[in-house]
């Protein structure tokens, strides 16, 4: 299943206080949108800063205006000399003083003089300043003579920028109280927590963009969701028979096979309002904010029944609540999961409102959500076979000028296991593809550099010594002749020796048509595939490099699923021994198993890289004839392949048209 590009038909904005998106609804006119202005916290942060600015200069120029004169020692001594010094007050060698009578400021201006004054004495003064002072009648005080800034003032500076803070956040507090007792939506910018009550207008079916028309490859799961679709268009024939609909419709399936547009096409084919919205925007950091905004977005969508309410990604919230695949508490979590689970059971199935969800993992999902009463209906949506892909293809290629040698079959044939969102990448890739190289249309060039761009990555221009050239060609060489010769292998569709992303070299293999169970000998055949480059370095040169480091990891999956997951082993025999999830040992199953798993896989791996040893050294000619046209061009198609291994490429399957209902 897949959809189609919804690039034109994205929903309206949304409330910035709301989580959800909504289509089908008419406008609200901006009278009856009222909403608490957001505060200017620039013009704020500007004022706060001028204040303490400002602050800091009038203390600053209060301590000059009254900072006594610093005259040299001796001009001090002179003064105690002349019996002038009124009073002084000493920490340790800065004194300060006041004299009976003004005198002339040394190094001064004409006529400036002085009363108040600061000095420090020399380290190596040996006078008896004491006795002088005392003979000139001055006063030796115990605090200072000149008073310090006052305790408010230092308060205020040091602790200002604090103060302002906390009054600030006190004053966004109360904001928030206020706007949430009104029910106007809180305060703009700090998350929207408040009530958010908003008026719902009419329906306006010309809001909803997205029908089937605009998806394709999915005619089973069409047919799923058809009840549902005539519920919400004709509700009445089905409650004159005592029917209710679906409380909720669960879609699973892998990322990018279409369930969100799907969910929309849903809501754009009734004609009703759609409300969507993630799950994880329904947590927050404070606990209960997201049960609230669950019981606004159903009672928004009660109020305009018939209507759609769709949440992505719902095991974020609806993960299993205890239990092995439990990740933890979580209050909120929790909170939000069961206020869904509440509002889902308030349904008596008259509302006429649906509640679909999405998931990529629905085997982790709480059994109180998967419920009969809750989510009733039950859809996977699958990657689409090679027909849903040509569809798939006819929709993205709309307003895609092709140029006239575009086969969609020959490129859906290609790409098997894509999803929709995947082959609508691969068609923008080719569209700018032909845009670098100034094309007006896309030609099957183009689809093709684009598909080995997804696939494979992009190339990299580095230099490669010959030597280790012609190895990266054996290599791939290897695995390209083992493929055209074993019948459970994938056909070779292209070889080259450009590096890309990762690797040295590549060789692409894709079937013919879709498959969806191998047998032991297909999966032998895929085993001996993957060896070919290590049997290719081993033939040649006697020894492997680093390169067949991916292709072991392969094989050692293969051959260890055949043992431990799907019984092709009499040694171990029909059992599951091993698991994608958790450890076999949790399991209960044993060391001794497990090392019987471990030799049956390293059996099957040692009979497939003896077979591939055996082919390639009795067709050697055909791996050089590979390696020569590689050395060549660099790349080779598909027919190039074939001919330079003096093979004739086997006529494709076809595959059987899709059963119309």
């Amino acid at each position: 299943m897949s959809t189609s590009t919804d690039q034109a038909s994205q929903p309206p904005d949304r409330d910035p206080a709301k989580p959800w998106r909504t289509e089908g609804l008419a406008d609200e006119p901006e009278t009856k949108q009222q909403r608490p202005p957001r505060p200017p916290w620039w013009r704020i942060a500007i004022w706060a800063l001028a204040f303490y600015l400002l602050s800091f200069l009038f203390f600053s120029w209060q301590d000059a205006a009254v900072a006594p004169a610093t005259v040299p020692y001796s001009e001090f001594t002179a003064q105690v000399q002349a019996h002038n010094v009124q009073e002084v007050y000493s920490r340790g060698d800065t004194i300060q003083g006041k004299l009976k009578g003004a005198a002339a400021l040394p190094g001064g201006k004409e006529g400036q003089t002085y009363e108040q004054f600061t000095t420090e004495r020399p380290t190596f003064a040996r006078d008896d300043l004491l006795a002088e002072l005392s003979a000139g009648g001055a006063v030796v005080r115990a605090t200072p003579v000149v008073e310090q800034r006052g305790p408010i003032a230092n308060f205020l500076l040091a602790f200002g920028p604090m103060l302002l803070l906390i009054g600030l956040w006190w004053w966004a507090s109360r904001r928030m109280q206020k706007a949430a007792a009104e029910g106007l939506g809180g305060l703009g910018g700090l998350g929207g927590l408040g009530g958010g009550k908003k008026k719902v207008e009419a329906v306006d079916p010309e809001k909803v963009r997205v029908t089937f028309d605009d998806v394709a490859g999915i005619d089973e799961v069409e047919a799923e969701i058809a009840e549902v679709v005539d519920f919400l268009k004709n509700p009445e024939k089905y409650r004159r028979l005592g029917a209710k609909a679906p409380s909720g419709v669960l879609l699973s399936g892998e990322p990018g096979t279409g369930k969100t547009l799907l969910a929309r096409a849903t809501a754009g084919e009734a004609g009703v309002p759609f409300f969507s919205a993630s799950a994880s925007e329904f947590i927050e950091m404070i606990v209960g904010v997201g049960a609230q905004r669950v019981r606004e977005l159903f009672d928004e969508a009660r109020k305009v029944a018939p209507s759609i309410i769709f949440i992505d990604e719902i095991d974020t919230i609806g993960r299993a609540r205890s239990g092995a695949r439990s990740m933890g508490g979580n209050d909120e979590r929790e909170q939000t999961l069961n206020q869904i689970l509440t509002e889902m059971d308030g349904f008596d199935g008259s509302e006429g409102v649906v509640v679909m969800a999405a998931t990529n993992r629905a085997d982790v999902l709480d059994p109180a959500l998967t419920r009969p009463g809750r989510f009733d209906r039950q859809i996977t949506v699958q990657t689409p076979d090679v027909n849903g892909r040509e569809q798939i293809l006819g929709v993205h290629v709309r307003d895609v000028p092709l140029a006239s040698d575009v086969n969609l079959t020959e490129i859906a044939q290609t790409t098997p296991g894509m999803t929709g969102a995947e082959l609508a990448n691969l068609v923008n890739e080719a569209a700018l593809t032909a845009a670098r190289r100034e094309g007006n249309h896309v030609t099957q060039a183009d689809f093709m550099e684009a598909l080995e761009r997804v696939q494979l990555g992009a190339a990299r221009g580095i230099l490669i010594e010959p030597e280790e050239l012609r190895k990266t060609a054996y290599h791939e060489a290897g695995h390209a002749l083992l493929g055209m010769l074993r019948p459970g292998a994938d056909p070779v569709r292209k070889i080259s020796i450009i590096p890309r992303g990762h690797a040295l070299g590549v060789t692409l293999s894709t079937p013919d048509r879709d498959r969806y169970g191998y047998n032991e000998e297909d999966l032998r055949d895929r085993i001996i595939g993957a060896l070919g480059g290590w049997a290719a370095e081993k033939t040649v040169y006697g020894s492997t490099t680093t390169g067949v480091d991916n292709d072991l990891e392969k094989v050692t999956s293969i051959a260890r699923n055949m043992v431990g997951r799907w019984g092709m082993s009499k040694e171990v025999g029909a059992i599951t021994a091993l698991s994608r999830d958790v450890d076999p040992r949790q399991l209960g199953i044993s060391e001794a198993t497990l090392e019987a798993v471990d030799d049956e896989a390293r059996r099957i791996i040692q009979e497939c890289q003896d077979e591939a040893l055996r082919i390639l050294d009795a067709n050697r000619d055909r791996l050089d004839g590979i390696v020569a046209a590689l050395m060549e061009k660099e790349t080779l198609d598909e027919a190039e392949a074939y001919t330079a291994a003096g093979l004739e490429r086997p006529q494709p399957v076809r595959q059987p048209a899709r059963p119309q209902n």
